[in-house]
């Protein structure tokens, strides 16, 4: 069992870090909001866990230990994949997943893409008495990082790009407003950082831009 990694980040492309541990480059699936917070040739540190499959290994890492409790307890309930699991956490934090089953909330599961009702409810049934609701915080992050990453991810996928595509057009596009921001600058909207990831997929984007404007609230009446 590969418990943590820590090495030189080599590359980040969607929700796939590359870190080099011992001369060789391990490929860790994460969420958006942790490829965000890693820079190319600086050091990371990732909790993991390795999911093996018949024709597959695969590497899924978290900053904190919390994440990859709870997402191993994601995986063990049925009908919940690592890749849907690895969702969750996209959209909501440990303690928000924590609230979610004690207020028997199913409709927060239902907001991840692939989570459907059944599902949803069978979340909250599977975890009910195995989270603990904590008033501590998680790590500081990129303020709204993880709830904008993964809302304008899901709406562009919605307008037809892939999970890939539309993953790394909105990591490339949150980098470089983070780049550009000052301390004082307010988080990025949905609103806006969709309109700029439209923007950087080109002239293909341009037949979802009616579509996008819609479902942002930002197309005109």
């Amino acid at each position: 069992m590969i418990s943590s990694v820590r090495g030189l980040v080599l590359s980040t492309a969607g929700s796939t870090v590359v870190i080099e541990v011992g001369g060789v480059g391990l490929g860790v699936q994460v969420t958006p909001a942790t490829a965000l917070g890693v820079r190319i040739d600086e050091e990371a540190r990732l909790v993991t866990t390795l999911i093996v499959r018949e024709d597959s290994l695969t590497l899924y890492g978290f900053v904190t230990a919390d994440e990859l409790a709870v997402f191993e307890l994601l995986v063990g309930v049925t009908g919940v994949g690592p890749k849907s699991a690895l969702g969750v956490l996209a959209v909501l934090t440990p303690n928000q997943i924590a609230q979610a089953v004690a207020g028997e909330d199913d409709g927060a599961f239902r907001k991840v893409s692939g989570i459907g009702p059944k599902t949803a409810k069978l979340i909250v049934l599977s975890l009910t008495g195995k989270l603990a609701v904590t008033a501590a915080s998680t790590p500081a992050r990129r303020p709204g990082a993880t709830s904008v990453a993964a809302s304008v991810q899901a709406a562009l996928i919605g307008l037809g790009w892939s999970e890939r595509v539309a993953a790394e057009a909105v990591d490339e596009t949150l980098t470089d407003l983070a780049d550009a921001a000052g301390e004082d600058t307010a988080p990025p909207t949905v609103a806006a950082v969709l309109r700029l990831a439209l923007g950087r997929l080109g002239p293909a984007a341009h037949h979802a831009t009616g579509s996008a404007a819609a479902a942002t609230g930002t197309g005109r009446s």
